[in-house]
């Protein structure tokens, strides 16, 4: 059933409830906020309330970020949803690794609010054929 209002739905996935409760602060206003505590739940959720976009951590128990992001990408109901990995890792390595997933963003932990929603407003702008990180 789709909401009543015309937010488009965030999921928010991190293994840190503190982290999530920030993410929820800055985004709740805007989006309907979904959460996952991992990338299992990531994809359970991401397959049945599909999403418009998906915040995913990288390095998180169970599954970790990148392994949930190449699978949402592969599979046919999921694979549209843009994902932003938003995680402390830094590395250029890790930003090519994340692209050759499918993410279609990256945003290094700690964030400043404006950070996250410039890079959530540019992704959903890009066609989401493009699959490229900005």
């Amino acid at each position: 059933m789709e909401p009543f209002n015309n937010k488009k739905k965030v999921l928010i996935v991190d293994d840190e409830p503190n982290v999530r409760r920030l993410s929820r602060k800055i985004l709740s206003n805007i989006f309907d906020v979904v959460e996952a505590e991992d990338g299992k739940q990531a994809i359970e959720i991401a397959v049945t309330q599909q999403p418009d976009i998906i915040l995913m951590d990288m390095m998180m128990p169970k599954m970790d970020g990148l392994t949930a992001c190449h699978a949402i990408k592969k599979d046919p109901t999921t694979k549209s949803i843009p994902v932003i990995m938003v995680t402390a890792i830094g590395f250029e390595l890790n930003i090519k690794l994340s692209q050759q997933m499918g993410a279609s963003g990256y945003v290094t932990k700690p964030f400043f609010s404006q950070v996250l929603l410039d890079k959530i407003a540019e992704v959903l702008a890009t066609p989401l054929s493009s699959g490229r990180l900005k």
